[in-house]
């Protein structure tokens, strides 16, 4: 169901983990930058995470709209060039971010970036009025609904919509006309904001693809509940109120309660799934390849009661299946599409899994448990497959290695015929490229054997996440050199 992808490697990198002036990553210089040096490195994938506007607790896995941009990551110098914002500006927000260059600090952005854009939106709507036209007709399923729901977020105090009065949470149609006129000024600046942010990640895209790099996006699988998704499709969503997780697993022995609501397929079923053919045809727009998360819920996933404190009690169900992925190929065509089968998975996962084609995902720091018997290990790898040595929730290499019980470090020695613990790192790289996969990812603290304190996400928890940021000085002449150099040696060069 989707072209086989080349043999390559590449860095895991959030857009957010961008160097740059404004406190946070931005799609500007500082990615045209990261582009260039991973073309001297010889790769061939960016993968980022999520590019949606981030909600309660930061994570770009819990967002705000399922097809909205992050204003965070519009870049202010950009908008400077296109005479947006004056230089005065620049400057004064290069001290309204300033903080520590290796985190990003969420709550100054919350504070301060949407008064910059507003300043952008009075110095340039009227200028982009041909561009806006364009920009709602392209994206007019769903930016009517997101900019209303982000105009009454901004009125009622950022509460979740169900803190709403009634007749706007359940939308009325007389109190949603009434808001429509009354916020008409706010709803125009939150169209506008996302037509900057469109046009600018198609800007880097182009970028990136002009100079072979191919980008691949990551989609979480659920909606947020307080979202503008979950506002507009009661409909879709489960009657009964129980919301998403996993059973007990590697990152949590009571289970992850994500908190996200999940879906009455008989429902989407009974509409073609339309709400999710569109979801997905715009995502696969937006990038060469598209990673969909938690892929094994479209098999069976685990649903837990509303009020659970903890995932334990859930229950698994069915999910679409391969239906599914008939009605989505009839619809839209070929699926550049890279499956999350991470977790408890069945042999009916895995048959899912070949029955769509879709590459699945190896995680070196899940291989090595003592017995011999992890689907992980390199030597039981297939080409059509994706190799991390981590994903974003897991430790570093470097900090994963220091928490190595002794039986698997004695199984991670033989395996490697000696551990050079300097050196874990590249060691597990050079395994991942030397593997039979056709691709190989490396999250960038890797590639910099960045310790645990620069750990991307710590599951089941809220604080401290999301936050690491790549310093200029880390994108290195002889870094890249010694990458470019294994990638040509085991053939997976540009």
């Amino acid at each position: 169901m989707m072209p086989r992808m080349k043999r390559g490697s590449g860095i895991l990198l959030s857009i957010s983990s961008l160097p740059g002036r404004f406190g946070i990553g931005t799609l500007g210089e500082g990615a045209r930058k990261f582009v260039d040096w991973l073309g001297q490195s010889g790769q061939t994938y960016w993968q980022i995470l999520p590019l949606a506007p981030t909600g309660f607790g930061d994570s770009p896995y819990q967002a705000f709209s399922a097809f909205a941009g992050n204003p965070y990551f519009i870049d202010l110098e950009d908008l400077h060039q296109e005479g947006l914002l004056p230089r005065e500006t620049l400057d004064l927000c290069e001290n309204l971010f300033a903080g520590d260059p290796d985190s990003v600090d969420y709550y100054a952005q919350y504070v301060g970036r949407h008064q910059v854009l507003q300043l952008a939106f009075r110095h340039g709507a009227g200028r982009l009025a041909d561009d806006l036209r364009v920009f709602q007709k392209r994206h007019r399923f769903w930016i009517q609904d997101y900019a209303l729901y982000m105009a009454l977020k901004g009125e009622y105090e950022m509460k979740p919509f169900d803190q709403w009065p009634e007749a706007l949470a359940l939308r009325d149609p007389a109190a949603l006309k009434e808001a429509a006129v009354r916020l008409k000024e706010q709803i125009d600046y939150h169209i506008f904001v996302q037509c900057l942010f469109f046009r600018q990640w198609d800007a880097l895209k182009k970028y990136a693809g002009d100079r072979g790099i191919s980008v691949t996006g990551d989609m979480p699988i659920y909606m947020a509940q307080d979202s503008a998704d979950a506002w507009v499709g009661r409909d879709i969503l489960d009657r009964q109120g129980r919301v998403a997780g996993c059973p007990p697993d590697y990152f949590s022995a009571t289970g992850q309660l994500w908190g996200n609501p999940i879906y009455d397929w008989e429902s989407l079923r009974e509409t073609g799934y339309a709400w999710w053919i569109q979801r997905i045809a715009h995502q696969i727009s937006l990038y060469d390849y598209l990673r969909i998360d938690h892929f094994r819920a479209f098999e069976a996933y685990w649903a837990v009661p509303a009020d659970a404190r903890t995932a334990e009690s859930g229950q698994w169900l069915p999910g679409p299946g391969m239906d599914f992925f008939h009605r989505l190929k009839k619809t839209t065509g070929e699926l550049p599409l890279i499956a999350e089968d991470l977790g408890y998975l069945t042999p009916e996962v895995f048959d899912l899994l070949r029955a769509t084609g879709f590459p699945g995902l190896k995680v070196l720091h899940f291989a090595f448990s003592p017995d011999g018997e992890s689907i992980y290990l390199p030597h039981r790898y297939e080409k059509n497959c994706v190799v991390y040595t981590g994903t974003h929730d897991n430790d570093t290499t470097v900090g994963w290695y220091r928490g190595l019980g002794v039986d698997e470090r004695t199984f991670l020695d033989a395996y490697l015929d000696g551990i050079d613990e300097e050196r874990i790192h590249w060691q597990l790289i050079r395994l991942a490229m030397s593997s039979v996969a056709d691709v190989c990812i490396f999250p960038m603290q890797d590639v910099l054997g960045l310790p645990s304190s620069a750990r991307m996400n710590r599951p089941q928890t809220s604080q401290g996440n999301w936050r690491w940021r790549l310093t200029a000085e880390g994108l290195d002449g002889d870094l890249s050199r010694k990458l470019d150099g294994l990638t040509k040696l085991f053939g997976r060069r540009r």
